[in-house]
């Protein structure tokens, strides 16, 4: 049985004794690495369970409960526990065991949570929203630009757990990152929750590039020749898109500032200086933002006052043949009104002055309204 799979049946239950009894069952089987999602077992919420002594990865020798035992026995290290998408009775053991506050483990569980950071007791709950660009052939009217999910992380004086939501955001290649670092990873939990809050505005600026690229697209499709044909739904497309993304940076702001600025007792001293450097790059992030939102009014914009323009001008044209039509119209008109007694009516050369005056006179307005750009 892997340890995945153990520690399944150990978050099933509520209290820690029954945690021991179910947890010796660890020791019979074969550890998994889950350092990944693709190595999870099939309907396991665990992805991960680590404990780490002076930033080195120590080996799994028993169960959960053990590992955090000894952790707490040596006063030293602290255990890394990995989850994705976790139901309540997956999560009642370990809320139990890691004394989580109800209030977090619901907002873990039911995610929909607004990026922030939170104190409970000896336990610091944050909030973030992940995202991840969806790749197009082409930017339509429906295209999906932006995916989002959300991560949550419980930091205590000797423990780590991250929540995943969503099907990107996997926190392995950080892991890995972190374990080849073993100097910054000796510097406990906050460390991790640097890492953390690191790789997701990281995310956000690499997304942020990308989405870039689709308005500079549309921008040049709309100053085209034929910018009044473009779609205009592309616009509004990219605008709720970004507003998605702005709704993922622009409220992680304040705690960013937060982590750097606050005492906090489960923050080291020395990594909040590393905080200050995640925000200042999330603020180039809402400051990106703020500009794109910008532009895309100005291309709005711009697109409208092209197709009034276009619109105009088929309003001209129109009006000029209206104008040139109405000279023949007009002669024709007066001439056939059957009035016995009319100039001209029965002179031999009558039908062609009549026809030469018109196109004279309809050859003279097209001229003119070429000359004023109307046709």
């Amino acid at each position: 049985m892997s340890m995945a799979g153990n520690l399944r049946k150990v978050t099933g239950l509520g209290r820690v004794g029954g945690l021991r009894k179910v947890a010796r069952l660890a020791r019979r089987g074969r550890r998994v690495d889950l350092s990944h999602p693709a190595r999870s077992p099939l309907g396991s919420s665990v992805v991960n369970c680590v404990a780490y002594e002076e930033g080195t990865r120590l080996p799994l020798d028993g169960d959960l409960v053990d590992t955090v035992e000894r952790v707490r026995k040596h006063g030293a290290g602290f255990v890394w526990l990995g989850l994705h998408e976790p139901t309540n009775q997956e999560f009642a053991g370990m809320a139990g065991l890691f004394d989580l506050h109800p209030l977090a483990v619901e907002d873990a569980i039911e995610a929909h949570q607004r990026p922030k950071v939170e104190r409970y007791g000896e336990t610091l709950f944050a909030v973030f929203k992940t995202v991840c660009y969806v790749e197009h052939e082409e930017l339509t009217a429906t295209s999906e630009v932006v995916s989002t999910g959300e991560l949550m992380v419980f930091v205590g004086q000797d423990f780590v757990i991250t929540v995943r939501h969503g099907m990107h955001g996997s926190l392995g290649p950080l892991r890995e990152e972190l374990e080849a670092d073993p100097g910054q990873l000796a510097k406990g939990p906050s460390a991790v929750l640097h890492a953390v809050a690191d790789h997701v505005v990281d995310e956000y600026l690499n997304v942020i590039d990308a989405v870039q690229g689709d308005i500079e697209q549309v921008e040049t499709d709309v100053f085209a020749e034929n910018g009044a044909r473009a779609d205009p739904g592309r616009i509004y497309q990219l605008k709720r898109e970004l507003l998605e993304l702005k709704r993922a940076v622009v409220p992680l702001g304040r705690p960013l500032l937060d982590l750097s600025d606050r005492p906090m007792r489960v923050v080291e001293p020395e990594i909040q200086a590393y905080f200050r450097d995640v925000s200042d790059h999330l603020t180039r992030a809402s400051e990106q933002l703020a500009g794109f939102d910008e532009l895309l009014n100005s291309i709005l914009q711009a697109h409208l006052a092209q197709v009034t323009v276009a619109q105009n001008a088929d309003m001209r044209k129109i009006t000029a043949w209206a104008a040139i039509v109405a000279v023949p119209t007009m002669v024709c008109g007066v001439y056939g009104m059957n009035f016995d007694h009319m100039p001209e009516l029965h002179w031999k050369y009558g039908y062609g002055m009549v026809i030469g005056v018109i196109s004279v006179a309809c050859l003279a307005l097209y001229r003119a309204f070429r000359r004023s750009g109307w046709l």
